[in-house]
């Protein structure tokens, strides 16, 4: 009977693992940005293929902002969500066991970068940063890589000049998310603002991909009205995310919905990916790296 606390413990564990493949729901988190009812409506095709897949009832998570979904992750009440490369960054930072990222969104010529997009009015004589001076600029969400992180490094370096209110812009201003810094720089509230898009395809469409392609898809906007005023360098498409702590075998089935996603249900595809791309594919973790470093240098910054 040496070998009993042994034999116990191993029983235990057993157990364990065996209630562990039983799970009663599954989580998505949308990332802020976008209004709520439009965040829904574009991933309700997403609910009923991943309840067909998994068997158990599955909801959306709309938060208000990107960090409710990131914290969602990390506390255990989100199981899956398709974030922004500096959002990924934060979680790996602070709780680097929480998500793996499996997948990516493919453009449609294959590539996987996007970029931040400088946009003004077209009747507002703004054709670069330049004429930005003393002017309004409109960020989304200070956890965004296209909406902040990125432009708050590359901005300063062609500008000379820091992001703080009053240095070079006249004020800048944070405007919750992609859809509102589209919509204010378009309804004349802010001269200029920031937005994600693969950079590809006509600019009449809003590109193939991205925030502009989303609001002329829903008529918010004309984009003869726009012109862009500055580009960032290519930027890692956002990574899909699952929570570590699943059972495997529905980790499993998670990553082969949205894998096949784009062969099953091209329409839900398109909305889930916000336009037209190649569908998504398998990344490795690594492709992540060089931002999460980014982020380590901006938080040592302390911006």
């Amino acid at each position: 009977m040496k070998n009993l606390p042994a034999i116990l413990a191993a029983s235990t564990m057993l157990a364990g693992a065996a209630s562990a493949q039983e799970i009663n729901h599954f989580n998505i988190g949308i990332l802020g940005g976008e209004n709520a009812q439009n965040r829904i409506a574009n991933n309700q095709c997403l609910v009923k293929q991943m309840e067909a897949a998994l068997g158990v009832p599955v909801k959306l998570f709309t938060p208000a902002d990107y960090d409710g979904v990131l914290q969602g992750l990390m506390g255990g009440t989100i199981d899956f969500a398709i974030l922004g490369a500096s959002g990924y960054a934060k979680i790996a930072i602070d709780d680097p066991q929480a998500v793996t990222p499996f997948g990516t969104t493919a453009n449609p010529d294959g590539s996987y970068v996007y970029y931040s997009i400088g946009f003004a009015r077209k009747d507002h004589d703004i054709h670069s940063l330049k004429d930005m001076k003393g002017k309004t600029f409109g960020f989304g969400d200070p956890n965004s890589t296209s909406g902040y992180l990125i432009p708050s490094i590359e901005i300063p370096k062609q500008t000379g000049h820091s992001m703080k209110s009053g240095d070079y812009f006249g004020t800048v201003k944070f405007t919750g998310g992609h859809e509102q810094t589209v919509l204010a720089v378009y309804n004349g509230d802010l001269d200029a603002g920031v937005t994600w898009a693969d950079g590809q395809g006509a600019w009449e469409d809003g590109f193939n991909n991205g925030q502009l392609r989303k609001s002329v898809d829903a008529g918010q906007i004309d984009m003869n009205q726009l012109v862009e005023i500055w580009r960032s360098k290519p930027i890692p498409n956002g990574p899909l995310v699952i929570r570590n702590a699943l059972p495997a075998d529905v980790k499993a089935k998670a990553e082969k919905v949205l894998l096949d996603l784009k062969k099953t249900d091209p329409d839900c595809q398109y909305n889930v990916a916000g336009g037209d791309s190649a569908g998504f594919v398998k990344i490795d973790p690594s492709y992540y790296d060089t931002i999460i470093e980014v982020r380590k240098a901006k938080m040592k910054q302390g911006s």
